[in-house]
């Protein structure tokens, strides 16, 4: 994974009993393969516990679920292709999936290049993902009423923040750097907490609109943040170097 990739961040499955649907397993066998896929900490042994379940419990309710923990999975291992198409699955067997319309969307993006024969056709499809999930966004139910109305509250704020950072990443490979910022700068006011992946991408897209003192601004409140991780860290400083830099050649 690039740099520039590494900076959306990579949503890694954190299943715990609380974030599961609301279905009930059918056997104790179905649980037993079902705490198998929570409790794998690798990236391949959860997708070898995903495919585990699937493969004794093909029928499961839980199989848009476990899909999703599979390209989780694939793509904390930066194994993008194969984490389209589980994500893919996952919403063949829930086609109101938010978090698979999500994950698409970004991915799409991201994995789209200038000279692409179909760059217009995966923007596109990536951004009917996005928008489809943003309309369903606000009226989502709780799929478990384990999960608190401030939680819940949250995890919905921070899905329209996602949405609006796909929105940019297809604005960015469109090279339209002032949609871009638009899109990146409502992800991060929207998050219920600092997001530095965002806010990197946000600079990124001021400087390459020419607004590099905002570049900078951004992210000096970057850097600032509490606990910064290293690789955050790294990026952060490298895209300001590109901003004072091209400023000084203006």
């Amino acid at each position: 994974m690039t740099k520039k990739n590494m900076i959306c961040g990579v949503m890694v499955f954190a299943a715990t009993a609380a974030l599961l649907p609301a279905q009930t397993p059918k056997s104790q066998d179905e649980v037993k393969a079902l705490q198998a896929v929570i409790s794998a900490t690798a990236p391949d042994d959860r997708i070898k516990a995903v495919e585990a379940l699937l493969q004794k419990f093909h029928d499961t309710e839980f199989k848009a679920w476990a899909f999703g923990a599979a390209g989780d999975a694939a793509q904390a291992k930066r194994d993008n292709p194969k984490a389209i198409f589980y994500y893919e699955q996952a919403l063949k067997a829930d086609p109101k999936g938010i978090q698979p319309m999500l994950m698409l969307g970004g991915l799409l993006a991201q994995t789209t290049r200038e000279n692409d024969l179909d760059k217009e056709e995966k923007l596109n499809k990536a951004e009917g993902y996005v928008k489809g999930a943003m309309e369903l966004i606000p009226n989502a139910p709780k799929p478990n009423p384990q999960v608190t109305d401030e939680q819940w509250a949250a995890a919905k704020k921070d899905d329209m923040s996602q949405a609006h950072l796909d929105l940019g990443l297809i604005a960015s490979v469109r090279k339209k750097y002032d949609v871009a910022v638009t899109e990146y700068k409502t992800a991060v006011d929207n998050a219920s907490q600092p997001e530095p992946g965002s806010m990197i991408r946000l600079a990124g897209a001021y400087t390459d609109s020419g607004k590099f003192d905002d570049s900078v601004a951004t992210l000096d409140k970057v850097l600032a943040l509490p606990n910064l991780n290293a690789t955050y860290k790294q990026v952060a400083e490298q895209e300001k170097a590109r901003a004072q830099k091209a400023k000084s050649a203006k």
